[in-house]
Order: structure tokens, then sequence, then C-alpha cells
């Protein structure tokens, strides 16, 4: 027979049996937590003079005493000032090491284009040192139907590359019909074109990252990034709302860690292929 009150009540630490264990965690920009007092949520943004700022997802803005009262993904921590980065070399959010001198360099005529606006942030949230280091410049895309326009107005050559990254490049799919054609066009020889195989960029956060076992399966006929927001309990009205969530997401994403596998290698191709010596002129 099970013995409800445990087998020895006079036993060292009987008093904290059950009572979750505080952990130290370092107030690192991006770090997404709980105030446990009143359930506010919000990004940390900032730690100064024993305070530490949260944003929430409305861009609202508190300060907290930096100590405990926090949570994470519902577990009790003590937020604690970052140490001091080591010195030597210090790599990127991408994992590269980043040079001693990370000025930007003056730009490359070639070009990354990124085909939706999330697209881009992400991008260069996690290779925007390295992207300016080279001296590579990423654009936005509105649509993979508007690349034939800009490709016939300014032209890729040898040495002015486009490397294109498209959402839910997958076989058979409309997308990546048009980038056949385009690929068998004039231009394919100075053009890469490649593409993830999620439903959209959100997805390419792992599910790790976001604190969830896996993404939200979406009926179809739903919009999917409605359907996102609303699995998670966040506003989905208006356009207001779905950017709001992107920034919630965007927020959980600090290095490459954080995306999934399909989309990191893409965009490494695409840097390789712009920056090659030869496309360098």
């Amino acid at each position: 027979m099970d013995d409800r009150y445990g087998t020895d009540v006079l036993a060292d630490g009987w008093r904290k049996r059950g009572v979750p264990t505080t952990t130290d965690v370092a107030a690192q920009r991006d770090l997404v937590v709980e105030v446990a007092d009143d359930g506010y949520c919000g990004a940390i943004t900032r730690v100064e003079a024993g305070l530490v700022e949260l944003e929430d997802w409305k861009g609202r803005r508190r300060s907290f005493p930096l100590g405990g009262g926090f949570l994470i993904e519902g577990r009790p921590v003590r937020l604690v000032v970052p140490a001091r980065a080591p010195s030597g070399p210090r790599r990127t959010a991408s994992g590269s090491y980043a040079p001693a001198d990370d000025r930007a360099r003056t730009a490359l005529p070639s070009r990354i284009l990124v085909e939706g606006r999330h697209d881009a942030e992400l991008v260069e949230k996690v290779w925007g040192a390295d992207l300016r280091v080279e001296g590579v410049v990423v654009e936005y895309l509105q649509g993979l139907d508007r690349l034939d326009e800009l490709l016939a107005e300014a032209p890729p050559t040898a040495t002015r590359r486009y490397g294109v990254l498209v959402d839910h490049l997958v076989a058979g799919s409309k997308e990546t019909r048009i980038v056949d054609q385009i690929m068998r066009g004039a231009h394919g020889a100075h053009l890469k074109i490649v593409g993830h195989p999620f439903i959209d960029v959100w997805q390419c956060v792992t599910p790790a990252a976001m604190g969830i076992r896996a993404w939200p399966q979406i009926p179809r006929g739903t919009d999917w990034k409605t359907g996102i927001c609303r699995a998670f309990g966040w506003p989905a009205d208006d356009q207001t709302d779905i950017a709001h969530a992107w920034k919630r997401i965007l927020s959980r994403v600090t290095t490459f860690r954080d995306l999934e596998p399909a989309l990191l290698g893409r965009v490494e191709e695409l840097i390789d292929f712009v920056t090659e010596p030869h496309a360098r002129g």
C-alpha cells in the first residue's frame, strides 16, 4: 500500500518536496519571460541599473527588478545580469566567427532577394552581421511573380548575381513551375533560386525555440497565419495582430540553432553563390 505521506517526514529536505526549484537565468536580450505575479509576458529589451525591461507583443514596455518572480515556459526563474562576453573570437548569430574588423564593406553588385517581409527580417536577424561584412545586400521581393519584372529591369550578369529565397518551394507546386520557367530563361546562368518546404517562414523557427512540441495543424480553408494565432490564443483580427504575432515569434530566435536545417542550408547556398570570387568581378 502506498504511503501518501512519504516514508520519512523528518528526512532532510522534506519541506522542499514538490516545491518547484528556481534557477538562475541570464537576462539576455530577446529572451521571452512571464511575470509570475500578474502574468505580463514580454521579451527582454535591456538590463540597466538593476532593472530588466520587457516588451510585450503590443509593443508596450514595463520594467521590473532583476531577481526572482519570473517564469519561462511555466518554470520559475531568477533573472540575473548576463556575464560579460569572454575575450577572443566572437561568433555571430549564424555561428560564424566575426572578423576583428567587422565594419560593413562596400556593397557588392550581387544581391539576395527574399520573398516575404517576414522572411527578410528573419534572414537579417540571423545572417545580417555576416552579410554586412561580405557587402551583400538583402532585398525584399514582393512575390515570386514579380521576379521576371525585376530581372528585365536589372538583368543579372557574371559579376552581378541574384540569389532568391522562396517560400514553400515543393515539387508540383505553382512556385516550382514558375522557378523552372525562370531558370530556363535568359537569366538562369547568373541566378540561383532556392526555397524551404514549409507553408510559411514562421514554421522555419523550431518548435523547441517556440516552447512547443510541434506547430499546430491548421485545417484547409483557414488562413494559415490566422489559424496559428488562434491556436496560440493570440489576437488575429487584422494585419496589425499578425505583425505582432510575428514579432513575438521572431523574438524567440537568437541564433541559427533556433531555425530548421531546411532553411539554414538554403540561405548558406545563396550566400556562397553571390560571394564566389568570380561573382565579385
